[in-house]
């Protein structure tokens, strides 16, 4: 069987470069192209030479409906609007379009995991394995643990992050909710600023750091009486990301429509 054809989108940024670079020096699939912003200045030329080197016979374009309709999956961390606007071709084409984009509004969400009524859709705040494990720890944890502990989710990452919380916390919150049974939007604390009361009880805190190069470090605390279990995931290398993408993308492969997550690709079900 020929190995999976896959499309990077933002080919140019560092998630996408490091997209590239995996896809590129793996045997289970190729680089079929890179899509970029209309106007980019990437846009028709080949992939070698708009970095800068030879030819490699990848193509990039910025009107990705032929690319897309050829790939077999799409890799996307790039922004809301550009990946709600891919989700739609990917329906129409029926390509698996593996999100890896945070800042998704409800509706954005609503709209990405809709076109698994038509193709797969693979979508997740975070797409390593070890944050996965993680977060059914902390689904775990939230429900042995009643409301007489206090969870709190404080988040680091480097000074050109523009969303917050990240889309990992977000996850980590969700999983926490759905541990104690309720609805994060009904109990999430997203900001404290000057005289702001007691904390309530049973809500989900949400703390963010914003510095320097950090690439991402999550704690999910649960604070009790005399006590605090404390769950941390620190990722070095944005590798881990890219990495879980393209398991993905090959699991993808073959798959029913449906909007899945890393648990399904990971079987952590």
């Amino acid at each position: 069987m020929a190995a999976p054809a896959i499309v990077v989108m933002g080919g140019s940024g560092r998630m996408g470069r490091m997209l590239c670079d995996l896809v590129r020096a793996s045997d289970a699939m190729r680089l079929a192209g890179i899509v970029e912003a209309p106007g980019h200045d990437w846009a028709g030329r080949d992939l070698g030479t708009a970095m800068g080197g030879a030819e490699i016979g990848v193509p990039v374009t910025d009107d990705p409906a032929a690319m897309v309709a050829g790939a077999d999956a799409v890799i996307d961390f790039t922004t809301p609007a550009a990946t709600v606007a891919m989700s739609r071709l990917c329906a129409e084409t029926g390509t698996a379009h593996i999100v890896g984009t945070t800042g998704l509004t409800e509706d954005d969400i609503a709209a990405v995991d809709g076109a698994g009524a038509h193709t797969v859709v693979v979508r997740a705040g975070n797409m390593s394995l070890g944050v996965n494990l993680m977060t059914q720890l902390v689904r775990q944890v939230a429900a042995s643990l009643d409301a007489d502990y206090d969870i709190e989710i404080v988040e680091a990452h480097h000074r050109h992050k523009v969303d917050a919380p990240s889309g990992t916390a977000l996850m980590l919150g969700e999983a926490a909710a759905e541990g104690r049974g309720v609805t994060l939007g009904d109990v999430a604390d997203r900001g404290r600023d000057g005289i702001t009361g007691a904390r309530d009880r049973g809500d989900i805190g949400f703390a963010a750091i914003r510095g320097g190069d950090v690439v991402g470090e999550h704690d999910v605390i649960f604070a009790g009486a005399g006590e605090r279990l404390i769950l941390r995931h620190v990722a070095s290398d944005r590798s881990v990301f890219a990495r879980g993408a393209l398991k993905a993308a090959l699991w993808a492969q073959g798959r029913a429509p449906g909007a899945y997550d890393m648990r399904d690709v990971l079987g952590l079900r």
